[in-house]
């Protein structure tokens, strides 16, 4: 008896061995977090003074939280003091990331055309309040000398080293105040940052893109050629933001091995009404890391659409919302009931975005709006 035991005891040891040799990291996106003056206004609880937006994701939360790295684009910027304004320059309260950081995010970018509408002294107070709430946070540096010590950014989860690069592909005509930088879509630095990447030694690296043009829901020919440049200069996923609605999801064959670029996640949460504005995906990674060869592998990805719902209260005030379809499309959701028409709308929103994304490589169409999954990737990377 006590040597059965013992074998068995050695048996488990070995297989409990075996797969230590191998890892997984979720990794987890949303598209453009906007601040419209709408959304600052329903936000207000204290007059100029203290705002909740956490009720924008509690119905994503848990979806949010339950990823290994959460990371959302942050197209607002923060300047500690009113007044605070919604578009052209926005300017939205610290509030907006601690509500961001309530609902399980880790991660902010900073690069995108919003970048200096606060001027100096806000993008450098967007950074600080990333910092206070414990962001890992890029694509704005306040000099450079910050920039020449944090970028690429590098993230640590896990076993997993990620490195991640971020750049804009302009300021809305705002130029950058100095000592401030913010990332541009500058081809021979951004080769230079790859390079500089490599160097380091990550598992993986990601380059998030703020490019392409507002509201098409195809990406254009600037986007397809600087794809293909990044992945010559080492990047190994790219996720896009900026155009407010969702543009494909492709599997890439790129030196014989399959790099997933997603050229725009749509919106997460904003006020905006144009077609297919209101709405997006969430868009799930997972990497796998074999710690006997060193390899890491891209296991598969999937997609979660959402859409955004303005809840109208009895006194008038209005709660935005960031729904996730799948648990609302029957609407028998036991903490929100939507109208007819809301229903209507965000059914109609999700047969739309299923068939646009349906068109795209390596993407099964499938008969309901739930998460669509590829599950035959197993790439090496």
């Amino acid at each position: 008896m006590y040597k059965s035991t013992g074998s068995l005891i050695v048996f488990l040891f070995c297989v409990s061995a075996l797969f230590s040799q191998v890892q997984t990291l979720e990794l987890l996106f949303v598209g453009d977090v906007m601040g419209h003056g709408g959304q600052i206004e329903a936000a207000e609880v204290e007059a100029n003074k203290r705002y909740d937006y956490f009720p924008c994701f509690e119905f994503v939360s848990h979806i949010v939280s339950e990823a290994d790295l959460a990371i959302a684009n942050l197209e607002v910027t923060l300047p500690g003091k009113p007044p605070y304004k919604g578009y052209p320059q926005f300017r939205s309260p610290n509030d907006l990331a601690v509500g961001l950081r309530l609902a399980g995010f880790d991660m902010l970018t900073t690069a995108n055309n919003h970048s200096n509408d606060s001027r100096k002294a806000g993008l450098i107070n967007t950074i600080d309040v990333c910092e206070k709430y414990g962001f890992h946070q890029t694509g704005t540096f306040r000099n450079a000398e910050e920039k020449e010590i944090r970028y690429p950014l590098i993230v640590h989860k896990d076993n997993f080293k990620i490195a991640f690069v971020n750049y804009t592909y302009g300021t809305n005509g705002l130029k950058t105040q100095a000592p401030t930088i913010v990332n541009r879509i500058e081809e021979e630095q951004i080769k230079i940052d790859l390079a500089e990447a490599k160097k380091l030694q990550p598992d993986y690296i990601i380059a998030l893109m703020h490019w392409g043009d507002e509201y098409q829901l195809i990406e254009n020919k600037m986007q397809r050629k600087l794809v293909d440049s990044l992945l010559n200069w080492g990047a190994d996923m790219i996720v896009g933001a900026h155009p407010h609605v969702v543009q494909p999801i492709y599997q890439k064959t790129h030196d014989t091995e399959q790099k997933l670029v997603a050229y725009s996640l749509g919106n997460f949460i904003s006020s905006q009404t144009k077609p297919n504005t209101d709405g997006g995906i969430i868009l799930k990674v997972k990497l796998e890391k074999n710690f006997q060869n060193g390899e890491t592998y891209l296991m598969g990805h999937e997609y979660l659409p959402i859409w955004r719902h303005i809840e109208k209260k009895e006194n008038g005030k209005k709660v935005y919302r960031v729904l996730p379809i799948r648990d609302f499309e029957e609407n028998d959701h036991p903490n929100l009931k939507l109208s007819d028409l809301d229903l209507k709308k965000m059914n109609s929103f999700a047969r739309r975005l299923k068939e646009h994304l349906a068109k795209s490589d390596g993407v099964e169409a499938k008969t309901e709006s739930k998460i669509q999954t590829e599950e035959n990737l197993s790439v090496k990377n």
